[in-house]
């Protein structure tokens, strides 16, 4: 991958109510299959985290109001994919089958 770019926000997203850093990650992930690579390289190189601590960021922003708010498809769609993990993990451990 090229050195990391800002990722283009919305004005309207940024004026939700999130932060600069929020409204990137909402942006990424948007985006994030256009970037060359890995997404956890992209992800170092472009918010300088771990993959590890993206993903809890990123969990407790798709619980926020105004994230929902600035991209309410991303962020369901985001929320409907965790519940999803979530259903099956505990399937597993139940020993059930969905």
């Amino acid at each position: 991958m090229a050195a990391a770019q800002p990722l283009p926000t919305s004005s309207s997203t940024v004026e939700s109510g999130l932060s600069e850093r929020d409204a990137e990650i909402l942006a990424f992930e948007r985006q994030w299959w256009k970037y060359a690579g890995a997404k956890e390289t992209a992800i170092r190189e472009l918010f300088d985290m771990s993959a590890t601590r993206y993903y809890q960021v990123l969990n407790a922003l798709i619980d926020e109001p105004a994230a929902l708010a600035a991209e309410p498809m991303l962020v369901k769609r985001l929320r409907r994919m965790r519940s999803v993990r979530q259903r099956e993990r505990s399937a597993r451990r139940l020993g059930h089958e969905l």
